[in-house]
C-alpha cells in the first residue's frame, strides 16, 4: 500500500487537516488492540473522506464495512443538518468498540450502526443515499455495487476502497489470485458502466469514485 516516497507521504499528512482527538485515540486503540489494523482508513484517507463528505453535504450515507468506526466518523463530519449515516458490519466483536467511539465523537444521533450481513440488510433499506462507501469483504464488491445502485440518487456517489489492492491489480489477470481478480473485475465493471462517471484516485490503497448520472 506504500505507493509514494515515505518522506513525501509524511509531508502530505503534515499539511493536511489533523485528526480530531477522538479519531487519534481510535487510531491508536485500533493499532494496539484490533487484528489487521492496516484496514483502518487512517489520518490521510480519513481527511479525504471527510472533505468529500463536506463537499457533497449528504443527507444520507451508507457505509458497508464499519471495522472500528473510523471512516464512519470521518464521513459523518460532512452530513447535512438532520443527516444520517448507516454503517453495516458482520463482525459482532467490534460492536462495543464502535459504539464507544461513535458516542465519544458525539455522533450517536447521526450514525446508525447495524451488525449483520450487508447482502441481506441492504435490500431492506428504504433510503435513497447520497454517498455509499464500500470497504468490506472484497469478494462481494460486485454484489454490493449492484445491490446499492438503485438506492443511490441521481448525482450520488459510490466510493470503493482498496481498488489498487497493494498494486496487485497491475499484474496479469490469469496469474492473479481470486481476490485480486475480483478487484480487477470491479474496476473494469465500474469503468465500463455508462450509468456512472468514474475516477480512480491513487490515495492510500486506491479509491474508485463513481458518480451516478
Amino acid at each position: 500500500m506504500e505507493f509514494i516516497d515515505a518522506q513525501l507521504d509524511a509531508y502530505v499528512c503534515a499539511h493536511s487537516e489533523k485528526e480530531s482527538d477522538v479519531l487519534k485515540e481510535l487510531n491508536r486503540r485500533t493499532h494496539l488492540s484490533v487484528l489487521s489494523p492496516r484496514m483502518l482508513s487512517g489520518h490521510f484517507q480519513g481527511r479525504v473522506l471527510s472533505m468529500l463528505s463536506h463537499m457533497i453535504q449528504p443527507k444520507r450515507i451508507l457505509e458497508i464495512g464499519t471495522y472500528t468506526g473510523y471512516s464512519a466518523i470521518c464521513l459523518a463530519e460532512g452530513l447535512a443538518e438532520g443527516g444520517l449515516l448507516t454503517t453495516i458490519d458482520v463482525n459482532e466483536e467490534q460492536e462495543e468498540l464502535v459504539n464507544e467511539y461513535i458516542a465519544k465523537a458525539g455522533l450517536e444521533a447521526q450514525i446508525d450502526h447495524i451488525v449483520g450481513d450487508a447482502c441481506k440488510i441492504i435490500p431492506t433499506l428504504e433510503d435513497q443515499f447520497d454517498i455509499v462507501f464500500i470497504d468490506a469483504d472484497k469478494r462481494n464488491y460486485l454484489n454490493y455495487y449492484e445491490l446499492v445502485f438503485d438506492k443511490v440518487r441521481a448525482g450520488g456517489y459510490i466510493i470503493a476502497d482498496n481498488v489498487l489492492w497493494s498494486g496487485k491489480v497491475t499484474g496479469e489477470y490469469d496469474q492473479s489470485d481470486l481476490d485480486t481478480r475480483i478487484i480487477m473485475d470491479y474496476n473494469r465493471m465500474v469503468h465500463e458502466d455508462e450509468r456512472v462517471q468514474e475516477v480512480l484516485f491513487p490515495i492510500r490503497d486506491g479509491l474508485m469514485i463513481a458518480r451516478k448520472r
